[in-house]
């Protein structure tokens, strides 16, 4: 067999599991979440820790679904200071490590009109295992890093949710 036909039939058969994958998930009702299966958010306003990476995420993410973020909202959101913490995961003599990086804040939601809190610092956290080799210390600080970025998203998605599951809000 030449490798050009190797190559056309494993793209093919890429091709044919993926799309027997999605008629399969469609048939049972199952849907990618998307910006547009969120509920609208009133105006917010967005206070505490507002400098942050996930700050300027979460702004970001809200934006883009249309939800006005502006000082003087009627709601307030307080983020705390995110936590990153890393803990190694088994043996100390291995070369390659798993690690486990969770990041975490606290989050507020407070009515301006009457100060009344929807939630009190609350925490928010996600996580993530990556495996890295103590050996390559270049391509591990890039690996943390774009790890840290990654739960930065996914932290700012999760506060999204949190507060579209807020019917006070609504």
């Amino acid at each position: 067999m030449k490798p050009s036909q190797h190559v056309t039939r494993r793209r093919f058969l890429a091709t044919s599991i993926a799309a027997s994958a999605a008629v399969l998930l469609s048939g049972c009702g199952f849907r990618l979440r998307g910006l547009d299966s969120m509920p609208r958010l009133p105006a917010l306003s967005l206070e505490g820790d507002n400098t942050s990476a996930l700050a300027q995420q979460l702004r970001i993410r809200l934006l883009q679904q249309s939800t006005e973020v502006s000082d003087g909202a009627p709601w307030r959101v307080t983020l705390g200071s995110p936590a990153l913490r890393q803990r190694r995961i088994g043996s100390e003599g291995r070369a390659s490590q798993e690690h486990e990086l969770t990041l975490s804040t606290s989050l507020s939601v407070q009515q301006r009109e009457n100060n009344a809190y929807v939630l009190n610092n609350a925490t928010v956290t996600t996580s993530t295992r990556i495996r890295v080799s103590d050996d390559d210390l270049l391509n591990r600080e890039t690996l943390f890093q774009e790890a840290e970025q990654t739960l930065t998203r996914q932290l700012a998605e999760r506060i999204i949710e949190r507060l579209a599951n807020l019917e006070a809000i609504q």
